[in-house]
């Protein structure tokens, strides 16, 4: 579809909601008004304190109107303005294309990647959980179940909130290396059978990495919260690797301090119980599962190389060694799944009684082989049946929601959400996706989050890509270090 603005340059809005309505289609930008064929007209004027947005959409012959309105203030600060103007022009493009679409989104003319943040601004304002579902679902056009949703993690994000200082960090360490790359994976990760050479030098170059950074935190009077271990797959890296890296964390960072500990041991055909034990004696409190599917043919189509009953075998051995709270997760929408399939997968987890499942829904990345080959997915709505279904058997047997968040090329417009049971959230994940504090990135393809949350003030420092680059990389490891001591004023 071919897009013409009128009187703006919101190009970036106007494609996140054509994206998230369309989501199989193509945006076309264009400098002149379309005279045939599929496009939309989106059109803002700003006078007398309101906002007026309108958007034509001709599609199939079709021809359909959106309109909104929104006030502003004339003391509302150009952001504050540009917000407004960003609403009006994605609600009446909403508004346009819902004659277009087979059945109403279930997170209506919302965008972005955190829906929790804008139920978080009604609860601020003193409205009930209800009230701000209630405020969701008229401002934003968002299904009662989904503003729910977003409701009750918004309200454990700011009792987290609440609880976390300015100096407050969590560290994440990154492990690109997997037994093999799943079909469906856009993260930088690479085969350990075909990049062995590159792990000792990785892993040098981490304790590099670990000790300036240890030294950076301390001397900007940085508390360690959490640590989490992810990639890739960490426990792909055999004991001896595995137990270098954990003691390479603790000699650079008060692990004793951090109330939360996870390792990513997603891959259960790289779990052993000889890692198990290098992970609980390393001072680790969590463990993550990842069975994704419990259809073994679906698992040998996305190259898993394994299979439901190893996921079974991995918890186990994981109960057998003790002291690890376990995470699972899940994911609604992977090719040639139907609803049955995934059912299974649910009742499965709930029967395996892990402290967390995560639900995801599957995002086609452009990262992933999936989005560069065909494959038969399940539908929208195929999709939306399964993570009901998830949300609400897992909320029958206790599971609770508490947190969520949005990517882009999700299946049926949907999200991912953590659910546990209660007392055992991952910290971590809040901390992250509500960007409550900092987060400290160690290894390749990591991104430090600076975080001053009184003066709304975010950075992000990156790191290299690729494992052959983090190898080579030292300075650019040092400047980092010098930007996190300048942000924190030291």
């Amino acid at each position: 579809m071919k897009i013409y603005l009128r009187g703006h340059d919101y190009q970036f809005a106007t494609q996140q909601i054509y994206m998230c309505l369309f989501p199989n289609s193509h945006a076309e930008f264009t400098d002149t008004r379309p005279l045939e064929g599929d496009y939309a007209v989106s059109s803002l004027e700003m006078r007398d304190n309101m906002m007026f947005s309108e958007t034509a959409i001709i599609l199939s012959g079709k021809r359909t109107h959106g309109k909104a309105e929104f006030p502003f203030s004339e003391t509302d600060n150009e952001e504050d303005i540009k917000r407004v103007a960003k609403r009006a022009v994605k609600t009446s493009f909403y508004e346009a294309a819902l004659p277009h679409l087979r059945k109403r989104p279930p997170w209506g003319a919302l965008t972005g990647i955190r829906p929790s943040k804008v139920a978080a601004v009604y609860i601020k304002d003193g409205m009930s959980v209800e009230d701000a579902a209630k405020a969701m679902e008229r401002d934003y056009f968002v299904t009662d179940e989904r503003a729910r949703l977003a409701s009750v993690c918004a309200v454990r994000a700011e009792k987290m909130a609440q609880g976390t200082g300015s100096r407050d960090m969590s560290l994440y360490v990154g492990i690109p290396f997997c037994a093999s790359r799943c079909r469906y994976c856009s993260f930088v990760s690479h085969s350990i059978e075909n990049a062995r050479h590159l792990v000792s030098p990785y892993l040098d170059m981490l304790a590099k990495e670990l000790s300036k950074l240890g030294k950076s935190a301390n001397e900007a009077g940085l508390r360690l919260r959490s640590i989490y271990i992810g990639g890739g797959t960490p426990t792909a890296l055999d004991a001896s690797e595995l137990d270098f890296v954990m003691k390479k964390i603790a000699e650079n960072f008060c692990v004793r301090d951090a109330e939360e500990y996870t390792v990513e041991g997603g891959r259960p055909d790289t779990l052993t119980a000889e890692k198990i034990r290098v992970i609980k004696e390393n001072g680790a409190t969590r463990i993550s599962v990842n069975p994704q599917t419990m259809n073994n043919k679906i698992l040998e189509e996305m190259d898993r190389r394994h299979t439901a009953e190893d996921v079974v075998r991995a918890i186990e051995d994981v109960r057998r060694v003790g002291g690890l709270i376990i995470n699972t997760d899940l994911i609604a929408g992977l090719p040639n799944d139907s609803f049955e399939s995934f059912k299974n997968s649910v009742d499965r987890m709930i029967e395996l009684s892990p402290e967390n499942i995560t639900v995801h829904t599957l995002a086609l990345k452009k990262g992933s082989e999936l989005r560069r080959e065909k494959y038969v997915l399940p539908d929208g709505e195929q999709t939306e049946r399964m993570v009901e279904y998830a949300m609400n058997e897992l909320g029958r047997h206790g599971f609770l929601p508490y947190y969520l968040y949005r990517q882009k090329y999700m299946s049926g417009n949907l999200e991912n959400v953590g659910y546990s049971k209660p007392g055992y959230e991952s910290d971590y994940n809040n901390y992250i996706m509500d960007e409550l504090h900092t987060i400290l990135s160690a290894g390749a393809g990591g991104v430090t989050k600076l975080i001053d949350r009184e003066n709304a003030r975010i950075e992000r420092i990156f790191n290299p890509k690729y494992p052959y680059e983090y190898n080579n990389a030292e300075e650019k490891i040092e400047l980092t270090q010098k930007r996190l001591l300048e942000f924190f004023g030291c």
